[in-house]
């Protein structure tokens, strides 16, 4: 179990708002990453959120990833999508079919003041520097799993037993949480959020898992 301050008490309008206010990270755009395990819940929350912020883009990293990469995919993101966004210009990236097993046709991804980046290792090591603020969707990683097996069915059985195993090893070599700005919890009324534990180290400090409690909304 972790231990939590006081909740932020923030709705997801609420939220938005405070993430709006932060500095462009990225070129002109605020950049927010979306991470947590797999079948936590981050793809609902990112839409929820990218409502809230008037329709904010989002870019899954389930299109950047594939069956050959699914963690290997750092350098074409920044190539593709990191670099044009901080000159100010649109990204271009071929979104993958994980149904085909194949990269389809381009997709353009404009500057815009906020853009969320949502998918399993959204806030490694070398996008962080990137990011504008990191927000990690707290379920526990057996019961995420869980769900995203119920979630994708008995024809994804052997591609999970490949995942679960590829998951933890990312992120025990790359772990995210440690250096999150906000815990994001799902309740029965919507999302609770809690300062993370990023506190004010920067993007590669050795960190205690201290939160900080003047971080509100």
């Amino acid at each position: 179990m972790h231990a939590y301050p006081a909740t932020l008490g923030c709705t997801i309008h609420d939220l938005a708002l405070r993430l709006r206010r932060l500095s462009p990270s990225c070129g002109p755009v605020r950049l927010i990453g979306i991470d947590g395990h797999a079948g936590s819940g981050k793809s609902t929350f990112a839409d929820r959120l990218a409502d809230a912020l008037g329709g904010a883009p989002v870019l899954r990293l389930d299109d950047i990833a594939s069956h050959e990469q699914l963690f290997g995919w750092t350098e074409r993101l920044l190539a593709q999508v990191i670099a044009p966004l901080a000159r100010g210009e649109t990204a271009r990236y071929a979104p993958y079919d994980w149904r085909a097993r194949r990269f389809g046709p381009d997709r353009l991804l404009p500057p815009a003041p906020v853009i969320l980046v949502e998918g399993v290792g959204a806030g490694r090591r070398a996008l962080r520097p990137h990011l504008a603020h990191l927000l990690w969707l707290e379920l526990p990683r057996e019961e995420s799993w869980t769900r995203g097996r119920t979630r994708d069915g008995e024809e994804q059985r052997d591609f999970w037993a490949g995942w679960v195993e590829a998951e933890r090893r990312h992120f025990a070599d790359d772990p995210s949480r440690p250096f999150a700005d906000l815990l994001v919890q799902q309740c029965e009324k919507g999302y609770e959020v809690h300062s993370g534990p990023v506190g004010t180290a920067g993007p590669d400090h050795s960190l205690t898992q201290g939160d900080d409690p003047s971080a509100m909304c």
